[in-house]
């Protein structure tokens, strides 16, 4: 299908997974289809998932862009995989700065399978969506060990209290299950029952860092 409303989707998920791993193979799986529908795809530049954001782009005939930062300090930090060869490359100062930007170039997000990194990522994302819900970009996690994670947070901690939050996100376990739900959000924003998500835009042009841009 083409969409009205979308453009850009970015995956989110585990760096260290090897391109044998069922992981990475899902994840070019979900990419592929996704640009095989018209959608860019935005992922964070390095190795594991985000290379295969890539690669699932490239092979259903779209573009990948990455956001990426050099660090000198950060021994944990994955960096920029040289084999992820992304279309475009935007250059951050930091790896806040960096998530930052992955959360606005995105008109919607897909969260893989991950540790810290992701778990910052999809704490920053889902937080954003609630703060600015009904202009909220859509979530989506991917794989059905979401659902027991899920229900554990609303069990556990304060976030049943804020019924809002729980409206943000959904569950996909399928490739086509990810773009069933990006053509409903995008059918909502047609008909005029949602407003169009610009509020990330507004989030980096608060900030001071400058931003350089490469293409590939």
């Amino acid at each position: 299908m083409s969409f009205k409303n979308l453009s850009s989707i970015t995956i989110f998920g585990f760096a260290d997974c090897p391109p044998s791993d069922p992981l990475y193979k899902e994840t070019v799986e979900i990419a592929k289809l996704l640009a095989e529908n018209g959608l860019e795809i935005v992922n964070g530049g390095g190795p594991g998932v985000m290379r295969a954001a890539t690669e699932g782009a490239h092979a259903g005939g779209g573009k990948a862009v990455v956001a990426t930062f050099y660090p000198k300090y950060i021994e944990n930090f994955e960096g920029k995989d040289p084999e992820n060869k992304a279309d475009k490359e935007v250059i951050m100062n930091n790896y806040v700065d960096r998530t930052m930007k992955l959360l606005e170039l995105g008109n919607a997000y897909v969260v893989m399978n991950g540790g810290t990194g992701t778990l910052s990522e999809l704490g920053m994302a889902w937080g954003l969506a609630y703060l600015y819900f009904g202009r909220h970009k859509p979530l989506i996690l991917y794989g059905d060990f979401w659902f027991p994670i899920m229900e554990s947070l609303v069990s556990n901690m304060r976030i049943g209290d804020r019924p809002g939050s729980l409206r943000v996100y959904r569950i996909a376990t399928t490739p086509e299950m990810v773009v069933k739900y990006l053509e409903e959000f995008d059918e909502e924003l047609s008909k005029g029952e949602r407003e169009n998500p610009h509020f990330h835009t507004h989030l980096i042009e608060d900030g001071s860092g400058e931003e350089a841009f490469v293409e590939h």
